[in-house]
């Protein structure tokens, strides 16, 4: 079977804003006026700079805490995992589930899988091209999730302050950890999944 004709070669190109096929000689979008470029500029050297300082972040994340907890006179500093091992000991293994898929599963998954697309689509690879490509789709899903910690900390604050003797208060760690969905966040988007298909062009192995 003859490969389908690459949009280059039938003088195409896509606008990153609004997804319009536009003239492979127009500078700008003729729907939404935004600049085209035939892939995303500086892609992966962009991605790799959002992914290494959101790994970064993700230590000061993990060791400083994010909520303090006062109950009944007794106070407590909680980073991520020791919330995680207070909410199992309470009985509450769902939130415990929840918190550590959202703060540990799902931010290492994608610290994985974007190095994976970085390393392969570098070094113009044609390994599992169209697996890579769904993988990519699969962490641009599962990307906004990962605020989930700070949603059931922000919950579980509200939740608390109407108890008289018990209060809640977020700290520092959980900072650190938005930035570090932000910053996975950012990196995912910047990256251009058709720069995985262009080592099929070059026929590169």
């Amino acid at each position: 079977m003859n490969q389908p004709p690459y949009a280059s070669e039938l003088g195409l190109q896509l606008c990153h804003d609004c997804g319009l096929a536009c003239r492979s000689e127009d500078s700008h979008c003729p729907r939404c006026e935004a600049p085209l470029h035939r892939r995303k500029p500086n892609s992966l050297a962009r991605t790799w700079a959002l992914l290494i300082a959101a790994l970064i972040m993700y230590v000061p994340a993990n060791m400083l805490p994010v909520m303090y907890t006062d109950m009944f006179g007794s106070g407590s500093a909680n980073t991520i995992l020791s919330g995680v091992v207070e909410f199992w000991k309470g009985g509450s293994w769902d939130i415990a589930l929840l918190i550590f898929i959202a703060s540990v599963g799902v931010p290492c998954m994608k610290f994985f899988v974007l190095a994976l697309l970085l390393v392969s689509t570098g070094r113009r690879s044609r390994w599992a091209m169209r697996e890579r490509a769904r993988l990519y789709r699969f962490i641009e899903i599962i990307g906004y999730w990962s605020m989930l910690d700070v949603l059931v900390v922000a919950l579980v604050a509200a939740l608390v302050q109407f108890r008289a003797l018990s209060t809640i208060e977020p700290r520092l760690g959980i900072l650190f950890f938005g930035l570090v969905v932000v910053l996975t966040m950012l990196a995912s988007m910047s990256f251009d999944p058709r720069l995985i298909w262009d080592a099929e062009k070059n026929n590169v192995r």
